[in-house]
């Protein structure tokens, strides 16, 4: 049987067990660093499927790497699982999880004939706390001939070019006192935050139409009528690469360093993690899973639908700047539910859920098959 067909005869027969774990994953969502019911749930299916696993790998207690297979061509597939705070997965990480576990099955009943190893690589942490990063600066996906995944979305998109962001935590300390009786003794810490505020939106008509600030306050106070101590947020800054990014948080700060100056608060900035990169896409890769995707009857969206949805940053940006990647949109048609809302978690189970699912595994293995088959040659 040609190995195309034997990978999508193997996602077929996997289809209930591979449908059951998105499913349970969607059930029971984990936020950042604290995957750990999905991180096992991913490593028993592997298991059972006979890769061999790391759990905790390097050292992270959410991460885990699964191989199989001894050849020379090493394939990795990223596994997503975490969720949003409040959100649940609104951004259909239960789907990337059981894709990335499908493809690497099916991959594994062909791994003698196409010289493969296969390694999934279980990430923690894409919402905001670079779990990919964190594995990279660890020393994983070293050496890797392809790394891939697909990304759950309202509809297909082939490419990502996703922003790069900064991820950071801002606090202001000012001075406690009675808003009525002793106003004069206090430095007011939500004050420091609004002049913030007020200067970012001033900013944004000198910024790049491509760049994005936005953020939100996470603390703004104890009691209305005490003025307020401590104030917290999070805030991102996205740009088209590292480099921008680089050269446009100095502008950024300067508008929080203002409501510190304006109000006598302290400030504090701290990363929340490294720096997420711009996606490079191998396009021998890409147009593979294209061709695999559209011989499985799904449809890309045209070039407007396709520059808004792609623009979503990730992590897995990193590790493209490292080995060849592919980072394609799998589409469950939603619309108009959009990622990063209620209503898309309820679209990332169901029909047209577990189709995305299916085909996901399907034109990754097979996008693997084309990539090594070529190698070899």
């Amino acid at each position: 049987m040609d190995a195309h067909d034997e990978v999508g005869r193997r996602v077929g027969d996997r289809s209930e067990e591979l449908i059951g774990l998105s499913t349970r994953i969607h059930a029971h969502p984990e936020t950042a660093w604290q995957e750990h019911r999905a991180a096992a749930w991913v490593g028993e299916a592997l298991a059972e499927g006979g890769f061999a696993v790391t759990e905790r790998y390097l050292g992270l207690d959410t991460a885990l790497l699964a191989t199989a297979g001894t050849g020379r061509f090493r394939v990795g597939i990223c596994a997503e699982y975490d969720a949003l705070p409040g959100l649940g997965h609104a951004c259909g990480h239960n789907l990337i999880a059981a894709s990335s576990v499908g493809a690497a099955l099916a991959l594994a009943g062909v791994a003698d004939d196409l010289d493969l190893r296969i390694e999934v690589y279980g990430t923690p942490a894409e919402e905001g706390g670079g779990g990919k990063i964190e594995m990279l600066d660890r020393g994983a996906f070293a050496g890797l001939d392809l790394a891939m995944m697909a990304h759950p979305a309202p509809v297909d998109v082939a490419e990502a070019r996703p922003f790069a962001v900064s991820h950071s935590h801002i606090g202001y300390r000012g001075k406690a006192a009675h808003a009525a009786a002793y106003p004069e003794h206090g430095v007011n810490a939500a004050d420091a935050f609004t002049i913030a505020q007020v200067a970012l939106g001033l900013l944004r008509q000198q910024l790049p139409s491509s760049v994005r600030v936005h953020g939100m306050m996470t603390r703004g106070g104890e009691a209305p009528n005490a003025i307020p101590e401590l104030t917290e947020g999070r805030w991102y800054v996205r740009a088209e690469s590292l480099a921008e990014l680089e050269e446009l948080e100095p502008r950024v700060w300067r508008c929080f360093e203002a409501g510190a100056l304006a109000t006598g608060c302290e400030l504090e900035i701290t990363p929340e993690s490294k720096p997420y990169a711009e996606f490079r896409t191998d396009e021998r890769a890409l147009a593979s899973y294209r061709r695999h995707a559209e011989a499985l009857g799904r449809s890309f969206a045209g070039a407007e639908m396709a520059a808004r949805m792609n623009r979503a940053s990730t992590d897995m940006g990193n590790v493209s700047q490292l080995v060849p990647a592919i980072h394609p949109y799998i589409g469950v048609d939603s619309l108009p539910a959009l990622n990063h809302q209620r209503e898309f978690a309820d679209h990332c189970v169901g029909p047209a859920a577990e189709r995305a699912l299916l085909d996901a595994s399907t034109a990754l293995a097979r996008t693997a098959v084309d990539v090594a088959a070529e190698a070899s040659r």
